[in-house]
């Protein structure tokens, strides 16, 4: 396999489900649509997809090699997933918060 497929496959597998997510993440609630709630939601999706990458690459890198090629796969997508979504989970708690607090 191609050094940069292998170490992105967990990335390239995830995108469309991050995609999708994204979207409800930044359609829901329809309102209030103000100019700061966008900026609070573009910089909350920004944040998760950078966490999801650095936990990847780290995870691929720290991943123990005995037991074989495969694992460092299972464990970056693991680690990865888990940390895109308690990021996305603590920004629709916190906004959420803030929404309800201003309204």
């Amino acid at each position: 396999m191609n050094p940069f497929v292998e170490l992105n496959l967990a990335l390239i597998l995830f995108l469309p489900w991050f995609a999708i997510l994204g979207v409800l993440y930044w359609m829901f609630p329809r309102q209030p649509r103000t100019a700061s709630r966008k900026l609070f939601d573009g910089v909350s999706l920004l944040l998760a997809f950078t966490a999801f990458l650095l936990s990847l690459y780290w995870s691929h890198a720290n991943a123990d090699p005995v037991y074989g090629k495969m694992w460092q796969q299972i464990l970056a997508t693991a680690v990865g997933y888990g940390v895109f979504l308690a990021v996305l989970t603590v920004a629709f708690f916190v906004r959420r918060r803030w929404l309800l607090r201003t309204h």
